[in-house]
């Protein structure tokens, strides 16, 4: 089954890191990542820019308004996606719990199974 893992965490603390503390971070990362690619199980990866390069249109009694920002205020941001095949939501489970070890700004991994809209255009 194909897995999304939203992650969610303070875009003020991660935005406050060195670029050392930053490619740190995205190095382990990376090497969490790794062994899934290799695997042939991980797919999409994304890391979002801030919110404050963020765009939404909202429909407001019937008519499409275009702000800027994200809509809401939280005390955390949507970071970032990965998409993993896993056999079970344990298996999607444990990549989170494997990033989260390896990600100093805490935060959460929102684990959802994904059910594709057009199969014919997703690669994993």
């Amino acid at each position: 089954m194909l897995y999304a893992i939203l992650c969610y965490a303070s875009e003020d603390v991660v935005s406050s890191w060195s670029k050392a503390q930053d490619d740190d971070v995205m190095a382990k990362l990376l090497d969490v990542q790794d062994k899934y690619a290799k695997a042939g199980r991980l797919g999409p990866v994304a890391r979002l820019l801030p919110t404050t390069a963020a765009t939404t249109l909202r429909k407001v009694k019937g008519e499409a308004v275009v702000i800027d920002g994200p809509f809401a205020e939280t005390k955390e941001q949507f970071l970032g996606f990965y998409t993993l095949e896993c056999a079970d939501l344990d298996e999607a489970v444990e990549f989170a719990r494997e990033l989260s070890e390896v990600n100093p700004s805490g935060g959460s991994y929102e684990i959802r199974p994904v059910s594709v809209f057009n199969p014919t255009k997703v690669a994993v």
